[in-house]
């Protein structure tokens, strides 16, 4: 995959997934999408670890985060990405089934640009996904210098990272027993 990653989809529910895909792949842009399947493989991508570690670097030009998900549910995945100055510019639009007073509010409160209530109809979840695509990649100009500060965030991250391990290579009382 040469091209940079478009769309990225968050989201558990393999149903979902193959539609979206469908949709995307209507619009050609399928091969510029990629889906994690909660949100700390959402993290995972976005911080080029796990199993995107080999990844391109680059932000995506749209995150779709559902909300309701196993182990990092999308408010924690706000919570943690919306704080990261490299990728708080990220537009993320909540694409959830929860129409909860609760959830929008959260959300909103939590930095998501957008709050789309899944279609249970799947005329209306294809128009709803093509619309948000073709938007957000199309029509939307991004921030200056945005694709810049995403890779400098994730250069920062891998720096805080090392230093941590070089911390704990300095420190003998955080070896583990028996390693000397």
């Amino acid at each position: 995959m040469n091209d940079p990653i478009e769309i990225l989809l968050i989201e558990d529910d393999p149903g979902d997934v193959h539609l979206a895909l469908a949709v995307f792949r209507a619009l050609k842009i399928a091969d510029r999408c990629a889906v994690a399947n909660d949100g700390e493989d959402g993290m995972d991508f976005l911080y080029r670890r796990g199993r995107f570690a080999a990844r391109k670097p680059g932000a995506p030009r749209l995150i779709l985060l559902d909300l309701k998900m196993p182990r990092a549910n999308g408010f924690d995945f706000l919570q943690v990405v919306k704080k990261d100055p490299g990728l708080a510019l990220i537009p993320i639009v909540a694409l959830t089934s929860s129409r909860e007073e609760r959830d929008v509010e959260r959300a909103y409160d939590l930095g998501v640009n957008g709050y789309v209530v899944k279609g249970i109809d799947f005329s209306e979840y294809r128009t709803t996904l093509r619309s948000l695509a073709l938007y957000w990649t199309g029509v939307n100009d991004e921030p200056p210098a945005y694709v810049e500060r995403g890779v400098a965030s994730l250069r920062a991250f891998a720096g805080r990272q090392l230093q941590s391990l070089r911390g704990n290579l300095s420190n003998p009382w955080l070896w583990p027993m028996g390693a000397v």
